[in-house]
């Protein structure tokens, strides 16, 4: 027993020898960044395998919930995610596989994509900086795009730093998964790709999650973190990159926390997960800008990272390679850190990634046919097709790369695309309310947005209020007021029901619309909504409007309610006067043209009743007897 461990003791010394030597060479190389040698072919180890680790169980959703649901094109859709673990609601978006609409029945595996250091709030840099969602368009798998995580290294850390209580890895691996699988058709096959710090924890996440994922790739990851001097280089990059602290992340260096996410460590663990693994030397490369210095680009932090990788990744290769690990290594006689070069890596890992999952590589063949044919040529922007025609709802369906074409025999053949086709999506498209478009996509009058019309409604879109389906009586209202020209504007809601009464309200750029089956459509827009929000809205005192906003003097505005009526005027501000002995009075003196003029303020209290304030006068609310002062 003691020699067992003293064997294990002298090979663990002198692993570490091996490791500072490396390390010590890396701090000469990033003081000269053109290293002699650095220039070689591409190299590879064991030839890529196509290994399926039983799935393991998925934990319990652990009260992870959806908070909201954007779609953003009719496959590509952004999750917010109630995440118990970090406290607030964290973005993922999904790159919908395939075949999503054609084969509704079926379910995907899928590939996460995971973002560098400098991570961004609002999207994930694989679509951002790279053609991932045109490129994923033909795949059959569901792409997973974490959105946030600056400087995370997608981990669970042990105190929140910089505003972030960051535990992502437990978001990940037990909150996320049950979503994905119970409503978004995801198997437990999985792969994931990351790129620089992305690559890091594409490792030892697979290393330590056995069997949540078969594929893990690393592109220009650092791929250990504890050898001689990287915890003092992660821990600059991090400050640099968001102003964190890496001791709020694994600790101080001489933590095991740092142990346990080193996948250089960890290394043993990655047995039957298919490997992908690449650098570039750091030298000038097809995709950088020379500085006028032999092999030395303008890229100059990403030269000195891309020697890092390259460095750690050849240790860690290596070390693979003595566990009789398989691994696809590529080695690129050139290239910086830098967004080009993962975009190329991702096409070339594609296959491995493909087999690894169970899935083809390439497109079935497919081909356009009769008014779907004329309207695809017609519109070239609309790309190659995806899928053969299927039927759907009455009609016929064909996805391309970057919409669909949709024919029925009385609405004809049109395109929907973009953003637009996401709000359609979500509207549940042709089976859905609004039916078969009846027009392609056009641009609107004053020349600031886009729209489709529908059998039963409209989309209307601009890049400020987004796309937002119309219909039914709000649509008829709002077309008969002017469309977009008129006084509300665009739609930047969609229809929703009115919450505990019989109607609906969809909010427009200046106000909202109001739909009850006692009163009809209505209009509430400006100073008076205002009011009517501070009040309620319909489920307030003044109740549903039954009339849109009417003008009257000196400029003047008023809403009618179910239970009294907002004023407005430039002069006395908006105000609300409720039905009963008050309104009475002051309709008895001529309203807001009498002598008294427009309110001025809400009724208040006063010994004995109550009082309303106008213009030029105040009516009291005295033992039931109004009197108009």
């Amino acid at each position: 027993m003691r020699v067992g461990l003293l064997e294990a003791e002298r090979q663990r010394v002198s692993a570490g020898v091996v490791r500072r030597r490396v390390l010590t060479t890396l701090a000469a190389v990033l003081v000269v960044p053109v290293a002699v040698g650095f220039t070689s072919a591409a190299t590879a180890s064991a030839a890529p395998v196509a290994v399926h680790a039983d799935p393991v169980a998925t934990q319990a959703p652990s009260g992870a919930t959806i908070h909201h649901v954007d779609w953003l094109s009719d496959r590509r859709v952004a999750l917010w995610v109630n995440s118990p673990s970090m406290g607030v609601p964290i973005q993922v978006q999904l790159l919908l596989a395939r075949d999503w609409n054609s084969k509704p029945t079926e379910k995907f595996p899928s590939v996460w994509m995971l973002d560098g250091l400098r991570a961004q709030d609002n999207e994930n840099g694989w679509t951002l900086e790279t053609d991932a969602e045109s490129f994923f368009a033909d795949k059959n798998i569901n792409v997973v795009l974490p959105v946030g995580g600056q400087s995370s290294f997608y981990s669970d850390w042990v105190a929140q730093d910089n505003g972030q209580n960051y535990q992502w890895e437990t978001f990940l691996t037990k909150e996320l998964p049950p979503i994905l699988e119970s409503d978004w058709r995801t198997t437990q096959t999985r792969g994931v790709v990351g790129l620089s710090m992305g690559g890091t924890s594409a490792m030892f996440l697979a290393a330590r999650n056995q069997g949540f994922f078969d594929f893990a790739a690393s592109l220009s990851g650092m791929l250990t973190t504890t050898a001689l001097g990287m915890p003092q280089a992660v821990a600059y990059a991090m400050s640099d990159a968001g102003g964190f602290d890496a001791n709020a992340m694994w600790g101080p260096p001489t933590s095991s926390a740092w142990e346990e996410h080193d996948p250089y460590l960890l290394a043993d663990k990655l047995k039957g997960v298919s490997l992908y693994i690449s650098s570039g030397s750091g030298t000038t490369g097809p995709y950088d800008q020379p500085s006028g210095i032999p092999g030395v680009s303008t890229n100059y932090a990403g030269m000195g990272l891309e020697i890092l990788s390259r460095l750690t990744s050849q240790t860690f290769a290596t070390k693979l390679n003595k566990l009789g690990i398989p691994a696809q290594v590529n080695y690129r006689p050139s290239g910086t850190h830098s967004w080009p070069y993962w975009q190329f890596e991702l096409h070339q890992l594609w296959p491995q990634l493909a087999a690894a999952v169970g899935i083809e590589a390439d497109k079935p063949v497919c081909g356009t046919g009769g008014s779907i044919a004329g309207v695809a040529a017609a519109s070239p922007w609309i790309g190659d097709c995806l899928t053969p025609e299927y039927s759907l709802a009455g009609g016929t369906v064909q996805d391309f790369r970057f919409g669909r074409i949709f024919a029925k025999s009385d609405t004809g053949t049109h395109p929907v695309a973009g953003v637009i086709g996401g709000a359609y999506q979500a509207a549940g498209g042709p089976a859905g309310p609004l039916g078969y478009p009846t027009t392609p996509e056009l641009g609107t009058p004053d020349g600031r947005g886009r729209f489709n019309h529908f059998e039963h409604g409209s989309i209307y879109w601009t890049p400020q209020t987004g796309a937002h389906a119309i219909r039914g009586a709000i649509l008829a209202e709002w077309a008969r007021q002017g469309w977009e020209g008129g006084p509300l504007g665009y739609p930047v809601a969609d229809e929703v029901p009115t919450p505990g009464k019989d109607g609906v309200v969809q909010g427009f750029e200046i106000g909202a619309m109001y739909y009850s089956p006692a009163h009809g459509t209505h209009r509430v827009q400006g100073m008076i909504m205002g009011k009517y929000a501070e009040l309620g809205y319909e489920g307030g005192w003044l109740g549903f409007p039954k009339t849109s906003e009417i003008a009257v003097k000196d400029g003047g505005r008023f809403n009618e309610f179910e239970g009294g009526n907002i004023y407005w005027s430039p002069l006395s501000g908006a105000w609300a006067i409720e039905n009963g002995p008050i309104f009475d009075a002051w309709k008895s003196v001529g309203y807001e043209a009498g002598r008294i003029g427009f309110p001025i303020s809400d009724k208040f209290v006063i010994p004995g009743g109550v009082q309303q304030n106008f213009q030029t006068g105040y009516i009291t609310l005295i033992d039931g007897k109004a009197e108009v002062h």
